[in-house]
């Protein structure tokens, strides 16, 4: 397994972290009932492995968010078997969970829902704009934010793309009675930039850098790329607009390309 699979699939370091996990928990089982003539529990062994994975995988490097999923993975094993839950019970939840958030096992963006005051200063800060402008939400998720803006504006386009095969489908069938808002089962990094008079995205530390630079290379001068909450690592942005709710949320603004001669906030 080459160190570049490892940094693209997340989920791949949790399973390793895990794997890692189990041999270090025997040893020290071992240690125990060898020098202190005491056996742990099963579920205390498996709390101790869910630990060791836990740490192991932050050093792999994985998101805060795989913490308790590491921690908890093998209790969990162990709770469903004493409660003689059916094998497909917990498989079927993590197919669920797999399906809305393949974009966190794939590319470190988790699914996250802008929130509604977040919204409304979006919302807000586009209202300058020329009524007729084109808006893209990179990982769209479920599309909330974009049906409510494209009811806002209804001169306006709004289009998302989402990878993740059930969000996709819910956020399409979403979009259905509007016909000015769009959802695409696309990667972003397979969307031109260039089309668009806002590129709107709500993902994770990980792809901004190279968010930045594929908005550099093909978004047009007076283009707004608008960020929630995570930073382009070394780039001040244009705009700063805080938000008074609980995550701290803040709309990061940049012009990739450079700002509109009119000033407008717009290519136009």
């Amino acid at each position: 397994m080459s160190a570049t699979t490892l940094t693209r699939l997340p989920v791949l370091r949790a399973l390793l972290a895990q794997l890692l996990a189990l041999p270090l928990v025997w040893l020290l089982s071992l240690g125990l009932v060898w020098g202190f003539a005491v056996r742990p529990g099963l579920l205390l062994a498996a709390f101790a492995q869910g630990a060791l994975a836990a740490l192991i995988g932050a050093r792999l490097g994985l998101s805060v968010w795989w913490l308790p999923i590491n921690l908890l993975f093998v209790p969990g094993l162990l709770l469903f078997r004493d409660l003689d839950v059916p094998a497909w019970a917990p498989l079927s939840g993590f197919a669920l969970l797999l399906l809305l958030n393949w974009n966190a096992f794939g590319e470190r963006v988790p699914l996250y829902l802008t929130g509604s005051q977040t919204e409304r200063r979006l919302r807000a800060r586009l209202a300058v704009l020329p009524t007729d402008f084109r808006l893209i939400d990179l990982g769209s998720g479920l599309a909330g934010t974009l049906v409510r803006l494209a009811r806002a504006y209804p001169a306006a386009r709004f289009v998302g793309v989402e990878t993740a095969p059930l969000t996709f489908a819910l956020s399409w069938l979403r979009c259905l009675p509007r016909r000015n808002c769009q959802v695409h089962p696309l990667s972003l990094w397979r969307v031109d930039l260039g089309e668009y008079d806002v590129v709107y995205c709500f993902l994770s530390p990980a792809p901004m850098a190279a968010l930045w630079e594929k908005a550099r290379a093909e978004m047009r001068p007076g283009a707004m790329l608008i960020s929630n909450s995570f930073a382009v690592p070394g780039v001040e942005p244009a705009e700063v607009l805080s938000i008074d709710d609980w995550r701290g949320s803040r709309l990061l603004i940049w012009y990739p390309a450079g700002p509109p001669p009119d000033g407008t906030g717009t290519s136009g």
